[in-house]
Order: structure tokens, then C-alpha cells, then sequence
């Protein structure tokens, strides 16, 4: 997963070709580092989704815009709107089940 950044946002997320999955994160929590190997894992397992990562502490811009209060916070966005999103942290049947439609 690449990170992507308050500058690059629109043109990484919001104007990307196919969804992309956002996992809003911070350096200090430890439910986002258990997130990370289940999204990297999902990211493996197809290419109709794109999986990146934002760093809230680096880039609040872009975590405050879409209301992100909490972290994890992972959403997926499509044509440049959020259609998904699920707070905290979660085992990859979550994310399977959340974004089936998607992957």
C-alpha cells in the first residue's frame, strides 16, 4: 500500500480510474497496525481496487474533510465520493463482506 498525502489526494483517490480504499492511520495506534496486513492482504488478492494509506497526524486536511474522528477509519471511495467506510479495527471477513461489490 502507498501512502498518499493531503497534496496528492484528489488527484490519488478522487480522481483515480477504479476505487480506492483509504486506510486513515497514525504512527501511534496499535488497532491501525493491526489493520495494515489484512488490507495489504486484500490488496494482493485483487486489481479492481486500489489500497492506500493516509497518515492523519501528517496530512489532517484531508482526515478532517471526511470526518474522520477515529483511527482506523478505512473508506472506499468510487468516483471520487466515499460509498463505504467502517471504524476501527477488523478482521478481513469485515472488510470482504463491506466492500463485495467493490473487490
Amino acid at each position: 500500500m502507498r501512502d498518499v498525502t493531503d497534496a496528492s489526494f484528489d488527484l490519488d483517490v478522487l480522481r483515480a480510474g477504479k476505487p480506492v480504499v483509504v486506510d486513515f492511520w497514525a504512527p501511534w495506534c496499535g488497532p491501525c497496525r493491526a489493520v495494515t496486513p489484512v488490507l495489504e492482504q486484500l490488496a494482493g488478492e485483487t486489481d479492481n481496487v486500489e489500497f492506500v494509506k493516509l497518515d492523519i497526524d501528517q496530512n489532517p486536511g484531508t482526515a478532517s474533510r471526511y470526518h474522520v474522528l477515529s483511527v482506523p477509519t478505512v473508506m472506499l471511495f468510487e468516483g471520487g465520493e466515499p460509498r463505504e467506510t467502517l471504524i476501527g479495527a477488523r478482521p478481513a471477513g469485515h472488510f470482504r463482506k463491506a466492500f463485495a461489490d467493490y473487490l
